[in-house]
């Protein structure tokens, strides 16, 4: 099974199925001498883990990190950097019915078709438990950002959209310590306090009918460089394109503006000096990028997730021998996937544009 590597000076390989003993990682390509504190990398698998509220699936992890190799007395050493995260709450029997049918909206029939084989535990290799590897290897890369360049660099999401319910039609409304900060008050990471009840009330009619929602989520990162990103195959904003549509269930994502605001508008990003000489905007409509290479602006973007698969409704598909089957789907599942994907766009975020500072360092140095 080859696709399981990202990225390329910085190349995460990433391991394990929902159901196996563990799962985990590879990151290779990290510079030596980088310090580096656990308990960052801990805490970012701490915002994604699951169990932690009633809106997502009740599976519990601890997600405890176990680094195998690649750091020494707290430093990188230069060396690939092996990690592993213990499976501890597995409950693969609630999958037992899966080895004769094919769900619908999964990868059950597709995995199948390419490989005649599958593991039908949680989804095998196709399960967001996977993730988890991803959300360590960013942390890792936004500690590489920040201790290379100097400087905070400040990379965050937020829930824009719910369902058919629109939190903010303008990010600059986003309420960002709401966001953040208040974990237990507003443990979906909803922008907007006004919103959050309807939202919550959304949510419990989910669970109580059976159904899922799909969601919109919006992220930013502050604080990079110009020139990041290469003008042809490899764009930065083409590489993260590539990275958010990795993630399970994303179906669409839009640099910038969205795509309506795109087609219609009809100025530009203008270009100014601020009074210390340095290069400005009036605007950030393009996201970040021009020509694929960073302006050195926030770079932002939309990220869309379909609804989750897997409810209780029973919904149409079919057995290994091609036989129509009605399927209600037992297990402990979220009703909105997105709401815990908030930590895993930021980490392939961190990566993307990790690996583009070091690609730039590589080719350009400090030219």
């Amino acid at each position: 099974m080859v696709g399981n590597t990202f990225g390329t000076l910085l190349r995460l390989t990433t391991f394990g199925e929902s159901h196996g003993e563990s799962i985990g990682g590879v990151l290779d390509g990290v510079p030596p001498n980088i310090p580096i504190d656990i308990t960052l990398i801990q805490n970012a698998l701490d915002r994604r883990k699951p169990g932690q509220n009633r809106y997502v699936t009740a599976r519990t992890e601890d997600d405890i990190i176990q680094i195998q190799s690649g750091l020494f007395e707290g430093k990188t050493l230069g060396t690939p950097i092996c990690f592993i995260i213990k499976n501890t709450n597995q409950q693969s029997n609630d999958y037992d019915e899966l080895k004769t049918y094919f769900r619908p909206g999964h990868g059950d029939y597709t995995y199948h078709a390419k490989y005649g084989h599958r593991d039908h535990r949680g989804g095998g290799r196709a399960s967001a438990r996977e993730t988890a590897a991803r959300v360590a290897a960013g942390a890792f890369a936004h500690i590489i950002l920040q201790h290379t360049l100097k400087r905070p660099i400040l990379i965050r999401s937020c829930v824009k959209q719910l369902g058919d319910h629109n939190a903010i039609t303008n990010t600059q409304a986003i309420d960002w310590d709401f966001v953040i900060k208040n974990t237990e008050e507003n443990p979906i990471g909803c922008p907007c306090p006004i919103a959050l009840p309807r939202w919550i009330q959304k949510l419990n009619q989910l669970k109580e009918d059976g159904l899922s929602a799909g969601a919109t989520l919006y992220f930013e990162a502050h604080g990079l460089p110009a020139g990041l990103g290469e003008p042809v195959f490899d764009k930065l904003d083409a590489d993260i394109a590539k990275a958010m549509m990795g993630i399970n269930a994303v179906k669409a994502i839009a640099m910038g503006d969205t795509f309506d605001v795109c087609a219609a508008q009809t100025g530009y990003d203008e270009m100014t000096l601020n009074e210390d000489n340095t290069i400005a905007f009036t605007s950030n409509q393009a996201g970040g990028t021009l020509a694929g290479i960073s302006t050195g602006q926030p770079i932002t973007g939309l990220v869309a997730f379909k609804p989750t698969s897997s409810t209780k409704t029973v919904r149409q598909g079919l057995t290994n021998n091609g036989q129509p089957i009605s399927i209600p789907i037992n297990g402990r599942h979220d009703p909105c996937v997105a709401l815990r994907a908030r930590p895993i766009i930021e980490a392939m975020l961190a990566l993307t544009v990790c690996d583009h500072f070091l690609r730039w360092r590589g080719q350009c140095g400090n030219s």
